[in-house]
Parts: C-alpha cells; sequence; structure tokens
C-alpha cells in the first residue's frame, strides 16, 4: 500500500508525458487535465488516510514493505512508517493535491506541467517513507530536478536563474550528503543502507573525529535544504519567480526533507554527537529565527516576505529538535515536548505557508504584482481572500486556536526548560512575527480601495474550495489537535526515552 502511495503518480506522470498534446489543447483541454491530475494525487492521500487507520502507535516502524535491491552492497528497497514519517507524508500528500488543483498559467504546456507535480509528489512521499539510505537519497536528489523544471518553465520574472541557483546550491549540498551517507555505511557491520539496522547498531556512538566529519556532511546538505542561515539565500529568489503551486510545494514539502533527515539521520544514527552539538545548533536555530522575521519585516514584496517568516519558522523547527537532541538526564519529558512540537511545526508549516504562497500567487493573477504597496482596501471587493490571507497570517504567527501556536508553544516549553535563554531571544521572533503579518494584512485589505481594483475579482470556487481544504486542518489542529498529536508523541516519547 505504501508503495502504491509512491509509485502511482510517477507511473502516472510517465503516461501523462506520453500523451499526444492535441488531447489537451485548449481551455477546456486543460481543465480536463487539471481534473485528471488531481483525481490521480489524491490516491496516495487515500492511501496513507488508510494506513493513519491502520497505524499502531508501537514506536517502531510499522507496514514495512522491503525486498533486495542492491544486495552485494547492502542496498534495499525498504519503506515504512513511523510517528515521524506518517505526519509528514500524509501533509505532502495533500499540499499536493491542493497544488495540482489550484489554477495556474500553464503557458501552453499542461502535459509536461502536471507530469512533474505528479512525479515530484511520488518521490517526496516516497523520501519520507524510505528506510533505507540509498533510497532516501535516490529521492532526495530526483525531487531537485523536477523542482527546478516547474520554476524555470512555468516561473516569471528571472525564473531561470532563480531555478538554476536553487538547483546548483542544493545540488551542492547533495555532495557533502553522499560522502556523509558512504561514511556511515563504511563502519556499519554488516555493511548496510538499512536505516533501522543503523539506528539499532550505532556505528558512530562516542563520537570521535571521524563521527564529526560525518556528522558535518550530513549537517551541510540538510541545512541548505532546510535552509538555516546562512545557508538561506537561494530561498527567496526562487520563490518569488516560482509559480503559486510550485512555492507552495517547495516550502510546504521540500523545506521539510531537510528537517526530516535532521531528525530520522543525524539525531537517530549520531545522538552522541548531536548532543555535543546541540547547543551551537540551538543558537543557529535562534539567530535563523530572529534574521527571518527582521528580515520578512522589511520586505515591500509579499512573496519575498512569505519566503524569509519560512527561514523564521523552519528556526522554530531546529530549535525543538536541539533541544531535543540535548543529552541532559532528567529532561526527558521536555525533550520529548520540544520533539513533538518540533515535528507538528513541520506539518503546520507545510499547510499554513503553502496556503499562503497559494494566496499571494492568487494575488499575481489578479493584480500583476507582488508589491503590497500597490494593493490597499481588498476586503471590500474579496472577501474570500482576505478571509482565508487572514486565517493563515494568524495561524502563522502563532495565534491560539491554530496549528501554528500548538506547534511553538510546544517547542517553547521544551526549550525553557532546557536552554531558557534562548527561549527568551526566540520569543522576540514571534514579536516580530505579529507585526510583519499585520502590516501585510493592512496594506493588502484595509485602507481605501485604489480606483484601479474597483473590479478586484474574489476568489473562483475551484481555489476558494483549494484554500478551505487547507484553512480546515490548520484550524483543526488548533483546536482538536490530539489525533496528531497520539501519533507523533508515539514517536518522540520512545526516541528520548522518555518512560
Amino acid at each position: 500500500m505504501l508503495s502504491a502511495a509512491i509509485f502511482i503518480p510517477i507511473v502516472a506522470s510517465v503516461v501523462l508525458a506520453l500523451l499526444p498534446r492535441r488531447g489537451a489543447s485548449g481551455p477546456a483541454g486543460e481543465r480536463r487535465l487539471q481534473l485528471i491530475a488531481t483525481a490521480i494525487a489524491a490516491i496516495p492521500l487515500l492511501l496513507i488516510a488508510v494506513a493513519w487507520l491502520r497505524f499502531g502507535s508501537t514506536g517502531r516502524f510499522e507496514q514495512v514493505e522491503a525486498l533486495d535491491w542492491i544486495p552485494t552492497l547492502g542496498i534495499g528497497y525498504r519503506v515504512g512508517v513511523d510517528g515521524l514519517s506518517l505526519p509528514l507524508a500524509a501533509m505532502t500528500a495533500l499540499v499536493f493535491v491542493v497544488s495540482i488543483a489550484f489554477p495556474v498559467d500553464l503557458k501552453g504546456r499542461p502535459i509536461a506541467y502536471f507530469a512533474l507535480m505528479l512525479f515530484l509528489e511520488g518521490v517526496s512521499i516516497g523520501l519520507f517513507l524510505a528506510l533505507d539510505l540509498f533510497l532516501f537519497f535516490v529521492f532526495w536528489d530526483v525531487s531537485l530536478v523536477a523542482m527546478y523544471f516547474l520554476i524555470g518553465a512555468w516561473g516569471h520574472g528571472d525564473a531561470q536563474r532563480s531555478a538554476l541557483k536553487f538547483f546548483l546550491y542544493t545540488f551542492a549540498g547533495s555532495l557533502p550528503l553522499l560522502l556523509a551517507i558512504l561514511g556511515l555505511y563504511l563502519v556499519t557491520e554488516p555493511r548496510t543502507f538499512d536505516m533501522a539496522q543503523i539506528i539499532r547498531q550505532q556505528p558512530l556512538a562516542g563520537g570521535g573525529l571521524y563521527a564529526v566529519l560525518v556528522f558535518a556532511g550530513f549537517f551541510i546538505g540538510f541545512a541548505i535544504k532546510t535552509p538555516l542561515v546562512p545557508f538561506h539565500t537561494w530561498l527567496p529568489p526562487a520563490h518569488v519567480d516560482a509559480p503559486g503551486p510550485a512555492s507552495a510545494i517547495l516550502a510546504g514539502v521540500l523545506l521539510k526533507m531537510g528537517t526530516y533527515g535532521f531528525v530520522r539521520i543525524l539525531m537517530a544514527m549520531m545522538p552522541d554527537t548531536w548532543a555535543q552539538f546541540a547547543l551551537p545548533i540551538g543558537i543557529l536555530a535562534v539567530i535563523s529565527i530572529v534574521y527571518g522575521a527582521l528580515v520578512a519585516l522589511a520586505q515591500t514584496n509579499l512573496k519575498r516576505l512569505i519566503a524569509y517568516t519560512s527561514v523564521n519558522h523552519m528556526g522554530y523547527v531546529i530549535l525543538g529538535l536541539a533541544v531535543a537532541g540535548t543529552a541532559i538526564t532528567g529532561q526527558e519529558a521536555a525533550r520529548a515536548i520540544a520533539l513533538t512540537g518540533a515535528t507538528v511545526e513541520m506539518v503546520a508549516h507545510g499547510l499554513i505557508t503553502g496556503g499562503l504562497f497559494l494566496t499571494s500567487g492568487a494575488m499575481l493573477a489578479r493584480g500583476g504584482t507582488y508589491e503590497m504597496d500597490q494593493y490597499g482596501g481588498l476586503l471590500t471587493r474579496a472577501r474570500s481572500l482576505t478571509g482565508i490571507t487572514a486565517v493563515l497570517a494568524f495561524a502563522s504567527l502563532g495565534l491560539p486556536g491554530l496549528a501554528g501556536f500548538v506547534a511553538e508553544v510546544q517547542v517553547f516549553v521544551g526549550t525553557l526548560a532546557i536552554y531558557p535563554g534562548l527561549a527568551a531571544i526566540a520569543l522576540f521572533g514571534i514579536i516580530i512575527t505579529a507585526a510583519l503579518f499585520l502590516r501585510m494584512l493592512q496594506k493588502l485589505f484595509l485602507g481605501a480601495l485604489p480606483e484601479r481594483w474597483k473590479r478586484f475579482p474574489d476568489l473562483s470556487r475551484v481555489e476558494a474550495a483549494a484554500l478551505g481544504v487547507l484553512v480546515f486542518f490548520v484550524i483543526l489542529i488548533g483546536v482538536a489537535p490530539a489525533w496528531l498529536l497520539n501519533v507523533v508523541d508515539s514517536f518522540a516519547g520512545p526516541f528520548v526515552g522518555r518512560p
């Protein structure tokens, strides 16, 4: 079933790519193809929902599907779920369904666009379900190719340059990642890429120079993808020039590949080395939190503002992971809370920021610009757009009753118990984030309506329905989070050794 969730969209993408162009020509053909692609994208979501219902919260990998791939090297096809990967895979499938359904300028190439989106969905889900390091790396690298073409071919502005910068920067991060994977593989006995076996073996327990070098390779690769300051410079131009749905996927899904790698590989397979560097990692996370918020506050471009808030929010995730990975005894409960909060923040950010990038795409389609100073007073013309954007903005700044609050409050509770100084500094990030989102809402929707926007159209039914799905889950997690927290905590508690 998990394999079907991975390969159905991949196979469908190949079939779509082979379709004759005339079958999708014209607006009617494009709408029909979009409906088909959305239906295919929904199949993995349904399969993962079934996996969620079957999930046993055992604290181990469940529903494992495995077969030998290259047995002489210890490489196998292994996929499965636990309380970390299952929520991220579900969020990934949901964001893809919404993004594929969302209207976008297809530039006369609908077949290639939807084929790439479906291919990217399959490999993204595959990465979160992979239980083999080699398979993880394959999915990691091929995801870059699909996103490169989505930005370069369907973006706007200086899209080709932004796509090239994205690809080269993140691909450069893949090189130390590959070396680190090989370095870890070479110290396993017997030699294996099996994640579960490596976690049990702990081949680099106790640290040492070799462990630090392997750790550095993993850290650079994941820090670029997350991204953490100062590895973030590829992110703003990629977001600004990408089409709205591609930005939603980039922020909602691809950034989580980095934070997921921190947990699944570095924290699980090298806990001693992670604990050794937990405080410096926490400091770097706080720098990302404050820096991302301050730079976002200075932006006049709507999409660039949202992009820098991703740097800010990924800082909260890494702060929670830094706290969870400390070696302080007697604080297992606080560490588990921080890890649960960091994981929920990954899910919440995917839904919230993915939605915000889709609303920014809707703004561009109607107004032709991301410059917030060009708008104003849209509340009187676009009530649905205003309401949905406001809910997502308040969720992003951590308003109680919404998903962002559930995640961030747990990160801060855990951090206050371990690193109270870092928690105090990180609180400034929340204040700045509140200021920047309130300023954004004011510029876009309040005040006098300029004459040029007297006929500004509201969201279409398709746009409102797609964004409404994300808003529903943002509110559901904020009001009744137990269904998510119970799954995540089944991983976080055993991971930190909480009794």
